[in-house]
């Protein structure tokens, strides 16, 4: 019963070690830049991670402690190490997996490891585009390396051999011992005794977010979000429903009434372009460098620039529905990935394919990468060119596809054979994404470079189409699909701070709108401004209608939500359930003004899961 014993607790303390030292690991590798942090900031990190590496190592031992109690009961020694190594195999490799997938990725997501990662297994060659052969290769080996470590420590602490038990009292003896033990790995796996059970908030302990991300356990991140129900509307259930309608009342009225008319006519032919990752720190209108985007900055000075426009969320599958179909973006869902939701949402498209245009879409690279094609398709978008539609040799220098010179051409090619109008083209671009590898050098940091070239591109495009017959009834909407985390201190507000620019021979003067507004507010404006009703777009707010007389922004991350109105702003973590990021418009932020926020922004997000679930 002993030498069971001893093995036991061994591959117990064995396990939860590894975890242990897995925190000190990533807070070597994958620490901020600039950051510096103490032994006793490490100490903590691993000290509240235990509040998940102790479920997840209680899982694991659970194989074992049954393989224990069986083995009581066989009457000839079992050759231990030799059986339970195939357990070990699994265990070693998905652990070191799950680690280095974790550490690998952290940089890109600034989040842990998740669920998320399943978004792009469909479509492993865009997954893989954003890295070298050599990146791959060299985790690959990592994992190939850890695993045999991980491998090695757990056959370490197994005995070779079990000798078999005599008596059958003995035997009993031992098996209630053992099962008398499962009842606290139980209570281990639960999290506690407690109403709530083992969760991903447990572990936040402090103000800074990458001290929380640190103490999470990979292994339970990744478990915990594939294990999610699909009950939407069961989600963040903040409020009664008297109070939700409360809150949420007033917030998205009906806007159908414009006051200002920005266009020369009322059937232009509109161009989208969704500009890939092109956040407000690289625009100086919204007060971001003056030397990464000049053309924008010059074509700002000449159309209609949005200077208040936040974008919904962080990724292009969320960002683009929301810039589309007018929909908010959720923390822990990509409605894009969901073609049963998808496919009720309205559409810029549609509506005005409803109205007699012609749509089309185009994209440098793989169109059906997280389910993109299908949201497209039943969105309106009836022509659709992407990757397979370029040469290999317009496609060899970007792992993603043909870069931002090549498809800018295509689209200019496109306007000139549309005919006779209205008809609606929606472009996404591809160049300012992971890796930044671009044709072009302007500026030496690879990142803004890699920005400055896009902005180069939509320069040359602008000023070639310019002199063409299509551009007089022309109106070109360029706005981000999302923002980007450049530099990698800046808040979740800055981050999701952008702008949107109107051009085109259709925009009547220069004008400068200040208004709060978000990326998702796009479909129900530039509607209004063609006189084409859209009511069903129930989140999206026609900026300039007198309808609109609460102007805010609402935005999503992974781990939380902004809100911003009229006196300030406020990011708050659903994970954490704390106030991250506050503040005023004018002075110290009152509780009052930031209670409110918090309450509106709640309502919003259990408002809108809602919404999801009756879809």
């Amino acid at each position: 019963m002993k030498q069971r014993f001893a093995w036991l607790i061994k591959l117990y303390l064995a396990l939860l070690a590894i975890f242990v030292t897995q925190k000190a690991v990533f807070m070597w590798i994958d620490k901020p830049a600039g950051a510096h942090y103490s032994v006793a900031d490490c100490i903590s990190v691993m000290a509240h991670g235990l509040l998940l590496d102790i479920p997840v190592t209680g899982y694991l031992i659970a194989l074992p402690l049954l393989a224990a109690i069986a083995s009581v009961w066989i009457a000839r020694r079992i050759r231990l190490r030799s059986v339970a190594t195939a357990y070990y195999v699994v265990v070693a490799l998905c652990a070191s997996v799950m680690f280095v997938a974790d550490l690998s990725l952290y940089p890109f997501w600034k989040f842990k490891l998740d669920a998320t990662i399943f978004y792009y297994t469909d479509s492993p060659k865009d997954a893989l585009a954003s890295v070298s052969a050599g990146y791959v290769a060299l985790r690959l080996a990592v994992i190939a390396a850890y695993g045999a470590l991980l491998l090695w420590v757990l056959r370490a602490v197994t005995p070779r051999q079990l000798e078999p038990m005599a008596g059958l009292k003995g035997k009993a003896a031992a098996t209630l011992l053992m099962i008398g033990a499962a009842a606290p790995l139980a209570v281990s796996i639960r999290g506690g005794l407690g109403e709530s059970t083992a969760n991903i908030g447990k572990v936040y302990f402090s103000e800074d977010e990458y001290l929380n991300h640190a103490a999470i356990n990979p292994c339970f991140s990744m478990l915990a979000s594939i294990g999610k129900a699909e009950d939407y509307a069961a989600e963040f259930d903040y409020f009664g429903e008297s109070e939700r309608a409360r809150l949420f009342d007033g917030l998205y009225a009906p806007t159908e009434t414009d006051t200002v008319r920005l266009l020369n006519s009322e059937r232009p032919n509109v161009v989208v372009i969704l500009m890939e990752s092109f956040g407000g720190q690289f625009v100086e209108a919204v007060s971001g460098r003056k030397d990464i985007a000049p053309n924008y900055n010059r074509l700002a000075r000449e159309g209609v620039i949005f200077t208040n426009c936040y974008s919904n969320s962080f990724r292009t599958d969320r960002g683009t529905v929301s810039a589309l179909s007018g929909y908010p973006s959720f923390p822990t869902q990509s409605v894009m990935k969901l073609p049963m939701k998808s496919r009720t949402l309205p559409c810029l498209a549609a509506s005005l394919n409803a109205r007699g245009y012609r749509s089309s879409f185009i994209y440098g690279g793989d169109i059906n990468f997280t389910n993109m094609q299908s949201y497209l398709r039943t969105g309106g978008y009836g022509s659709i060119t992407s990757d397979v539609d370029f040469s290999a040799d317009e496609r060899k220098d970007n792992p993603w596809g043909a870069n931002d010179d090549v498809t800018f051409a295509r689209l200019e090619q496109m306007i000139a054979s549309q005919g006779r109008g209205p008809w609606h083209i929606c472009f996404l671009t591809l160049s300012s994404h992971e890796p930044f590898e671009v044709p072009y050098k302007r500026l030496d940091e690879k990142i803004p470079n890699a920005f400055a070239y896009t902005d180069h591109c939509l320069g040359q495009f602008v000023e070639r189409l310019r002199k063409s017959p299509a551009w007089r009834n022309l109106l070109i909407v360029c706005l981000p699909d999302h923002g980007f985390q450049y530099p990698s201190d800046i808040t979740h507000e800055q981050h999701h701070h952008n702008s949107m620019l109107w051009i085109g021979g259709a925009v009547r003067q220069h004008r400068v709108v200040s208004t709060l507004m978000n990326q998702s507010d796009m479909p129900a404006t530039l509607l209004g401004q063609l006189r084409i009703p859209h009511k069903e777009y129930t989140f999206s707010r026609d900026v300039f209608s007198t309808d609109y007389k609460y102007p805010f922004a609402f935005f999503t991350f992974k781990e939380g939500f902004g809100f911003a109105d009229s006196t300030g702003h406020t990011v708050y973590g659903i994970i954490s359930d704390k106030i991250n990021e506050d503040s005023a418009r004018n002075g110290k932020p009152s509780e009052a003004e930031t209670a409110v926020r918090v309450n509106r922004g709640k309502a919003i997000l259990q408002s809108i899961y809602d919404d999801l679930g009756r879809r």
